[in-house]
């Protein structure tokens, strides 16, 4: 009877140190976007392997049990999963401060209770297609691919960064003219070094990613837990007024230009007193010869025309 008791208790215990630890390893933040309507529930835990997964009612939701369990809600109009947050549209029959809480609570707790975000095994089949492009760069090639890959941007510098968050940059740092790595939404901008062509050796490089991606492998498996060269996107509800209205234009004016080109931009900071822009270069932009020119007489205009009297200069770091 006393072992009986002992094992029972024994059991209690660790079903309830494990509970405790899943309670305070995942948590779900709530952010908001320009759309009032729509609200992202941020998790610090990766939710899905790469791509993203959009439902616009219950039945299209089948291979997402927790897209499904959130239709339920009556003011749920459509939900979009991705690897680290859910986006959820609401109808105007509520307002978001009356059920913001109570749907993170939702969130939070299914996730916690260990099952599938979505059934991913199911969309494994998929055709994936990847193509090569050249870069500015030229010790730059873009992978373009037809799946999405991270909804944060992140690039490696060496395979220990890539050891913690990325399998795939792991995987990619194993070939020895692989110098950096950058991750992007549908494309990976990969450096080279000077030992090597590209033309000797990128058939080889993107017949590896359409099979890494194809085999329905790990792409980023945690992400960046600090801001640093490699993770930074800065949260908006953290920038000044000013600094939002720079982070507005080149998300909508600068990046879908240089990411065409296998490039990045991202906003660093902005000094109020010298009217100084700092940002970081990434991808196919760190180390182009031709990005200071396209900083100068791109960026740097288009900011003084767009914030006049707010912007002195802009000055880039390499990522």
């Amino acid at each position: 009877m006393q072992d009986f008791l002992y094992i029972h208790i024994s059991v209690f215990y660790r079903n309830f140190a494990l509970h405790l630890y899943l309670m305070n390893s995942i948590k779900i933040n709530i952010q908001e976007t320009n759309n009032e309507t729509i609200l992202k529930f941020v998790s610090n835990k990766i939710l899905v392997n790469g791509g993203s997964y959009e439902y616009n009612n219950i039945d299209e939701a089948k291979n997402s049990p927790l897209a499904q369990q959130l239709f339920y809600l009556p003011f749920v109009k459509k939900v979009l999963v991705t690897a680290n947050f859910i986006a959820i549209q609401r109808y105007d029959i509520v307002q978001w401060s009356d059920v913001e809480e109570e749907v993170r609570e939702q969130i939070e707790a299914y996730i916690q209770s260990g099952d599938s975000v979505v059934k991913e095994e199911t969309t494994k089949k998929d055709a994936v297609e990847v193509y090569a492009e050249v870069t500015p760069n030229p010790a730059v090639m873009k992978f373009g691919t037809n799946k999405a890959l991270t909804q944060t941007d992140v690039e490696y510098t060496n395979i220990e960064e890539a050891s913690k968050s990325s399998p795939l940059a792991q995987a990619l740092f194993s070939f020895p003219f692989v110098k950096e790595v950058f991750i992007s939404e549908n494309y990976i901008s990969i450096t080279k070094y000077d030992m090597i062509e590209w033309n000797e050796v990128y058939q080889e490089v993107r017949t590896f990613i359409r099979s890494y991606i194809q085999d329905g492998k790990n792409i980023i498996t945690e992400l960046p837990k600090q801001q640093t060269k490699q993770n930074v996107e800065i949260p908006k509800e953290n920038l000044t007024d000013t600094e939002a209205k720079i982070v507005d234009i080149l998300d909508e004016y600068i990046k879908p230009a240089v990411a065409s080109d296998g490039g990045n931009i991202a906003f660093q900071s902005y000094d109020a007193e010298s009217k100084r822009v700092s940002v970081i270069l990434q991808g196919a932009c760190s180390g182009c010869p031709s990005s200071t020119v396209t900083l100068k007489n791109g960026i740097e205009t288009m900011l003084k025309e767009m914030l006049p009297n707010q912007i002195n200069e802009v000055v880039a770091i390499n990522g």
